[in-house]
């Protein structure tokens, strides 16, 4: 048996009731939500199940031969939605997978069907979602590769990187380092954009949460190019608020702070909820599987990144405040040098009269 999968995953920007969107799709739509089957529920701790939505399959020629894709969209609740093309072969061999894999490296001849099944997923459920919208040049994709048995003697580094080529030493190592097995009968292979998984009992549970750290990924780039977006912004405002009077400064400048602080909050809540999307507790070969799967897709330096935009936000407003605090103090000192003025000129008048 062979399988490969190919996921896609978008933000819509904004959270998602689920409860709600599964209310409201359920008469017209197949609907379930993603749960893990191989481990105790308290195991891998879920804060909200994405809900998962059944497509149309997708049928297409690859090199003159016939393909049949499954597809399967996943609608998470912090504004994420996954679309993966399935397909399952029982009777593949390895080889069978190369090819395949190959003929889809890198996903190609599969992007103006992702357009179309999330223009259609976008009108299933952008009548229950307020300001609903999705860039769809804006992505992260992930292949995953699936096999019944493990064998030792095959090369996965060429399938993984998508290229029939002599591979050197140092890629190989690099790529065959993030090796996990639970058994000796079962091993995952994880690269930057691809997986491979070898085990004589359905990974599943493996696959979801390969989806996950993908998922976690894209959200975690999404809102440091939000953060990027609002720095600029920032800095255009401060720059134009400068040119201002004092008085109008002044106000300026509470219009900035409070923006810079709605928007640290919010992303820093949202954050949260990325980070705590999932939490694999008790079962310490999928907390290893998770962990290494966040390794390899770089999850930390976004995750830094996104920390760093924020400290300097907040570095700004304690900055802003600073100034603002410090012309409200010379305003007070200007009247008070006023009044003491006015007090001595009404002394010396009234001394003349």
């Amino acid at each position: 048996m062979i399988s490969l999968r190919f996921y896609r995953i978008y933000d819509i920007g904004r959270e998602i009731d689920l409860d709600w969107l599964e209310k409201a799709l359920a008469q017209n739509y197949f609907t379930a939500r993603t749960s893990f089957v191989r481990v105790k529920q308290k195991s891998i701790m879920i804060e909200e199940p994405p809900l998962m939505i059944q497509m149309n399959p997708i049928r297409l020629e690859r090199d003159g031969k016939p393909f049949e894709f499954s597809v399967v969209a996943r609608v998470y609740g912090i504004g994420a939605i996954s679309i993966c093309f399935f397909m399952e072969k029982t009777d593949g061999q390895y080889a069978d997978l190369e090819e395949i894999g190959f003929l889809f490296a890198g996903q190609e001849g599969l992007g103006d069907f992702y357009v179309q099944y999330l223009k259609t997923l976008g009108e299933i459920i952008r009548p229950h979602i307020r300001n609903f919208a999705i860039d769809p040049d804006f992505y992260e994709d992930y292949t995953v590769y699936v096999t019944d048995h493990r064998d030792d003697t095959i090369d996965p580094v060429p399938l993984l990187l998508g290229e029939r080529a002599r591979i050197s030493p140092q890629i190989r190592e690099d790529v065959l380092k993030n090796s996990l097995s639970y058994s000796a009968d079962d091993i995952v292979v994880l690269s930057w954009d691809s997986a491979l998984l070898c085990s004589p009992e359905s990974p599943t549970d493996i696959i979801d949460l390969i989806e996950f750290a993908n998922v976690q990924v894209l959200e975690l780039r999404y809102y440091d190019r939000e953060l990027t977006r609002e720095m600029e912004k920032m800095y255009d405002d401060i720059e134009h608020a400068d040119r201002l009077s004092q008085f109008r400064r002044s106000r300026q400048y509470h219009a900035i702070m409070a923006k810079q602080m709605e928007t640290s909050a919010e992303i820093s809540e949202i954050i949260e909820k990325v980070n705590n999307l999932i939490k694999v507790t008790e079962d310490v070969y999928y907390a290893r599987v998770y962990a290494v799967a966040l390794k390899v897709l770089r999850s930390g330096l976004w995750s830094e990144s996104v920390s760093r935009k924020i400290d300097v936000i907040r570095g700004n407003y304690s900055m802003l405040s600073d100034e603002v605090r410090i012309q409200h103090s010379n305003f007070l000192e200007w009247v008070i040098i006023v009044l003491i003025a006015l007090e001595f000129g009404l002394a010396i008048w009234q001394s003349i009269r």
